[in-house]
């Protein structure tokens, strides 16, 4: 397939993808002028529920056979800088809008009682949120893809600040802060570059941020090395990618359950690698694979390593959420259709397990005041609704046949071994080691005898807290047992994007240098 048509587009008849990015921003400046509180969860929860459906068919409106960008739209914006409003949608990013739309109203419903302090700025910064997200998945200017990546930045310090539930919830903040404005140096400083790469000169007609123009201009490799580097590290803070990740467990520690279940359910900063890092710069990519590798292998390890020496429930989502997210960057290095296809089934299929993971414990939280170890025990016989569904969404975090978890980690796995039979060995081991603790916190929070007064008084789900872990396990499952379902949104665009990391002919490009991978993904 020509990898060249990936900056094919088909324009929007329907400004589809503005909708997405101001339909949560315009609930949430209506949130304050409400007058009751009840009314503020309602309006909250309706305008969150009109951008899922919106999603949904923005998602349905996509022709799975077109690799390239469909739904564009295209305005100017700053015409002396040339940067215009530029939205669009691929099989690459299809399935983050409304699966984000979903995860946004289980964070609502999950805070209904829990949030009882400010609770129109809590539901309107958490809306903003969801707009600033939509518009990172949409964005295809740098300039305007880079705003919305910052804006991220403040509804998520006040949310961690205001609400958190840790007596070091404003340094969780602040840490969280600075390390999000460290990885936004050299994305500025990437974008930038790429703005000038035609001519190096920063005339108004010389720039280009227009993320589709650029894919069509292969850059020389000394400018290849240094996007590429600054792309890849300023992505892996968000990410996070070992060593950046020290931000994770402080955060979800200290802040609020919806927000962490939103922090680890989207992972912006691996979506910001396959996005621009790889197809913008795919030699350097190639010639810098061994770095990706070995970040996402030992992150993967490291994090699972990390997981079995915790006695919090949310610390262990937190590492266990750094090894899931390494064995996904191993799938991207793969650079073929399997790691990469099924690198963003996984990355689509942390919003349900992840994100349902960490709602779950917020829903323990709020009944216990605690998740860790030592408070627990014995959990199946007051909670045993709870236990049931902790348990499916435990299997699909593990890759249990049957789930979501399993079809990714199988993707990823076949990926990796194309590549590097080693390197699948590895992964491997690793996978065994995220089943070792999952299955090691179970037994000893769930079974055995209730001891605890507060887990033996425990409440078991309520329907509101039934409902949103029902239609997360439904779709684990249907994502497992249906794969089809999903795979074909992505396939073209997949197809396209590892048909574009394979190395020029040698008359087009030198590549003594790169390492060099052959189509089918396995190394000479």
């Amino acid at each position: 397939m020509n990898p060249e048509l990936l900056s094919t587009t088909t324009p929007a008849g329907f400004p589809i993808l503005s909708l997405l990015i101001l339909l949560p921003l315009a609930w949430a400046l209506l949130l304050p002028w409400l007058r009751t509180d009840r009314m503020v969860r309602y309006v909250a929860l309706i305008g969150a529920g009109l951008e899922l459906a919106l999603a949904i068919a923005m998602l349905l409106s996509m022709q799975s056979a077109v690799p390239g960008m469909q739904l564009v739209e295209r305005a100017d914006w700053i015409p002396s800088l040339n940067v215009h409003y530029l939205l669009g949608m691929d099989g690459v990013a299809a399935l983050f809008p409304p699966l984000a739309a979903l995860l946004f109203c289980a964070v609502i419903l999950a805070s209904w009682t829990s949030v009882q302090a400010m609770p129109r700025l809590y539901f309107a910064l958490l809306l903003a949120l969801e707009s600033a997200t939509m518009g990172v998945f949409c964005a295809l200017d740098l300039v305007l893809f880079f705003l919305f990546w910052e804006l991220t930045l403040a509804p998520i310090y006040f949310l961690i600040s205001l609400w958190g539930i840790g007596p070091e919830r404003r340094f969780a903040a602040v840490k969280y802060t600075l390390f999000m404005l460290t990885g936004g140096i050299p994305l500025l400083f990437a974008f930038i570059l790429l703005g000038l790469h035609q001519t190096g000169t920063a005339t108004a007609g010389n720039l280009n941020f227009d993320y589709l123009s650029l894919l069509d201009h292969r850059l020389p490799a000394p400018q290849q090395t240094a996007i590429f580097l600054l792309l890849f590290f300023g992505f892996a803070v968000k990410t996070p990618l070992f060593p950046f990740h020290t931000w994770l467990p402080t955060v979800l520690r200290e802040g609020p359950a919806g927000l962490s279940a939103i922090l680890i359910g989207l992972k912006l900063g691996a979506f910001g690698i396959l996005r621009f890092a790889l197809p913008l710069a795919p030699d350097a990519a190639r010639e810098y694979v061994w770095l990706m590798a070995a970040l996402g292998l030992f992150g993967l390890l490291y994090g699972a390593l990390a997981a079995l020496r915790q006695a919090n429930l949310r610390k262990m989502l937190a590492f266990s959420s750094i090894s899931h997210v390494g064995l996904v960057i191993v799938g991207i290095a793969a650079m073929n259709l399997q790691g990469i296809q099924g690198a963003i089934f996984q990355l689509a299929n942390f919003s349900l397990v992840a994100g349902g993971l960490m709602l779950l414990a917020g829903f323990l939280h709020h009944r216990l005041g605690s998740t860790d170890l030592a408070s627990l025990g014995g959990l199946s016989k007051p909670l045993p609704r709870f236990t049931a569904w902790f348990l499916l969404f435990g299997m699909a975090a593990i890759g249990l046949p049957g789930t979501n978890g399993f079809i990714a980690e199988l993707l990823m796995l076949l990926g990796i071994f194309q590549r590097s039979p080693g390197l699948a060995v590895i992964a491997l081991l690793g996978v065994i080691l995220g089943a070792a603790y999952v299955l090691g916190f179970f037994r000893q929070a769930f079974l055995g005898p209730a001891t605890h007064p507060t887990v033996i008084s425990a409440l078991d789900l309520r329907p509101r807290e039934r409902l949103i872990v029902g239609i997360l396990g439904l779709l684990i499952l249907i994502g497992g047992l249906f794969p089809n379902l999903t795979q074909k949104v992505t396939a073209s665009a997949a197809q396209t994007w590892a048909a574009r990391m394979a190395p020029l002919p040698a008359n087009l490009l030198d590549t003594g240098s790169a390492l060099s991978l052959n189509p089918s993904g396995s190394l000479p």
